[in-house]
């Protein structure tokens, strides 16, 4: 076999489906490999960056990794933020990237991104775990097994390997190792600190828990939710964990960062709340309200994570877990059974407890609908749509812009697994293509995608992509004629004396989504977007939902202006 069909092979057994990626020339041999296998399918993107989406939502969604691959130079380039996106969110990704022949480094090659040119490999290094080029066909398998078990140890993240033209087709004589005999995940935690987190839990007078996007890595839905019942505290989540705990639950507070409500934020924060569990979150300024002060001067602050050099990074802690969220939670709830009955506690109970939501003042929960402005919805009126239309277990894929904000609050997901969003990187133009990824990995399922105009200009073209592969991605484009959260930021914080971001001439995104291939609707009438979500999903056929939304609608992110605002000034803006 070629290096290229063992690397292939290697993919197989893991169990890989999809490959997202453009070919070229000097990939070309990988693809030649691809051509033979029976179960891995070649995804043909529109763009590289949207290649990379589209493996990380796969990731995301299928809870396995992702794959994608590149030619060399500007074929590698493409997908760096896409990359970027993955290492800022802690996602397993493969990156493939092609490279010229080996004998021609140093001569000016086309397209070179060797060491002595465009150096692809010293690229992707502070963006990935690991960034290697094979420097021999018989080096080739063990690095791809090796970059495998760096990619799923300890805290997931990609990983780029850079293959040579010549090396990828040439013979190797190395054999497949079963993915058994070089990865492993090590699920490990302490007991004296899980004694001590537990005594100090069954303790507190009115804990609160607030589970970040670690949980979801880790599949511990499960055991968040029997460790919050069984000692009645109320749960919170950063906005990336949104559904981790499910919101509908009495135990749930919401989303507690920017996007969440004021009234989670002071019922998190308050003096009331002696002890604070933060599961699976390192704590960084989205998730904390710009490093609130009063979350590290709780009586006892309890922080897991997967990595020690995460833990206190921000914040003093009492009690330091380490380990995978899944192991110590479970531990946890061993440990706090023994404890309440050495302790011969009265029995804690879900129903002798403090509520989440009932505990929080009525302004909390969301009111009466707001102000309907002819030719237009509001985003709250969209989002109720959108919610009593879509599927309870449909994936839901959010992008960055004003939508993100309303969606925090006004957007309740019930079931785990099913609500994505990129926030390490923030980067626009995610969710386009990453719910192609998702819809992939979880055939059957409804799949939409919640994106601005102004996110949708920039891989909107990754439609055509879901048409010719057969993803029935249902695209919702919160059209409000630009990029609206640069508009309420700039009036907000400069008094609008920038220059405009808003288009001249709106994007028509039903007729583009048309153009590509994709059934088409325009909703400009309160109660029509329901009926166009359903229309759209009995069709099971990628579609372009274009939906005009009331710019004048200020989103809720007078938060992150006044911490933007208090970098520039001495005098913070009022928080809304």
């Amino acid at each position: 076999m070629t290096a290229a069909d063992l690397l292939i092979k290697h993919l197989e057994q893991e169990g890989v489906r999809f490959i997202f990626g453009i070919p070229g020339g000097p990939i070309m041999p990988l693809y030649a490999a691809l051509a033979g296998s029976r179960s891995i399918r070649p995804v043909l993107a529109k763009h590289e960056e949207g290649a990379a989406f589209m493996a990380d939502g796969y990731a995301r969604a299928s809870g396995s990794f992702g794959v994608c691959c590149t030619t060399t130079g500007p074929g590698a380039t493409n997908a760096l933020t896409g990359v970027a996106v993955a290492y800022a969110d802690h996602i397993p990704l493969l990156l493939l990237t092609a490279q010229v022949p080996t004998r021609q480094f140093g001569r000016g090659a086309f397209q070179e991104s060797s060491q002595e040119a465009v150096d692809v490999v010293s690229i992707y290094r502070p963006v990935t775990k690991w960034s290697v080029m094979v420097q021999h066909p018989e080096r080739a398998a063990a690095v791809i097994r090796t970059a495998l078990r760096v990619m799923t140890s300890g805290r997931p993240g990609p990983v780029h390997v850079n293959l040579p033209m010549d090396f990828l087709g040439a013979p190797s004589a190395e054999d497949i190792v079963p993915a058994g005999r070089y990865r492993f995940q090590a699920r490990t935690f302490d007991r004296d600190s899980v004694r001590e987190a537990a005594g100090r839990l069954v303790s507190a007078k009115r804990p609160v828990i607030l589970a970040g996007y670690g949980v979801h890595l880790s599949g511990a839905w499960a055991a968040l939710r029997r460790l919050a019942e069984r000692l009645s505290i109320p749960v919170a989540t950063t906005f990336r964990a949104k559904g981790v705990f499910p919101e509908d639950h009495q135990l749930s507070l919401g989303v507690f960062g920017y996007s969440g409500a004021p009234e989670v934020r002071e019922f998190v924060l308050g003096p009331e709340t002696d002890l604070l569990f933060v599961a699976g979150s390192s704590l960084g300024e989205v998730s904390t309200c710009g490093w609130d002060r009063r979350l590290g001067r709780k009586e006892a602050l309890i922080q897991l994570d997967v990595e020690p050099e995460a833990v206190a990074r921000n914040y003093p802690v009492t009690t330091a877990l380490i380990g995978d969220a899944g192991a110590v939670l479970t531990e946890l709830l061993y440990q706090v059974e023994r404890d309440l009955k050495s302790r011969d506690v009265a029995e804690p109970g879900l129903a002798a407890g403090t509520a989440g939501r009932g505990a929080l003042p009525a302004a909390s929960c969301p009111g009466p609908e707001p102000d309907r402005k002819a030719g237009c919805l509001h985003p709250r009126t969209l989002l109720a749509e959108l919610r009593e239309a879509l599927p309870a277990d449909a994936l839901v894929f959010v992008d960055n812009g004003t939508i993100r904000t309303w969606t925090g609050r006004h957007f309740p997901v019930c079931r785990e697994g099913t609500f994505f969003v990129n926030m390490g990187l923030a980067s626009m133009g995610y969710a386009v293509a990453a719910s192609i990824g998702g819809c992939l990995a979880r055939p059957g399922r409804a799949v939409a995608a919640l994106v601005g105009d102004g996110a949708f200009a920039m891989n909107g073209m990754e439609v055509h992509t879901a048409v010719e592969c057969g993803a029935p991605v249902v695209w919702v484009v919160v059209n409000n004629g630009g990029l609206g959260m640069i508009h309420h930021g700039a009036r907000m914080q400069f008094g609008g004396l920038v220059p405009s971001p808003l288009y001249r001439e709106p994007l028509k995104a039903a007729d583009l989504g048309r153009a590509l291939g994709a059934a088409a609707f325009r909703v400009e009438r309160p109660g029509d977007l329901r009926v166009a979500v359903a229309d759209a999903l009995s069709l099971a056929r990628p579609a372009v939902i274009d939906v005009a939304v009331d710019l004048e609608a200020v989103p809720p992110m007078g938060q992150r202006v006044a911490s933007l605002q208090k970098e520039l000034t001495a005098e913070p803006v009022a928080a809304r």
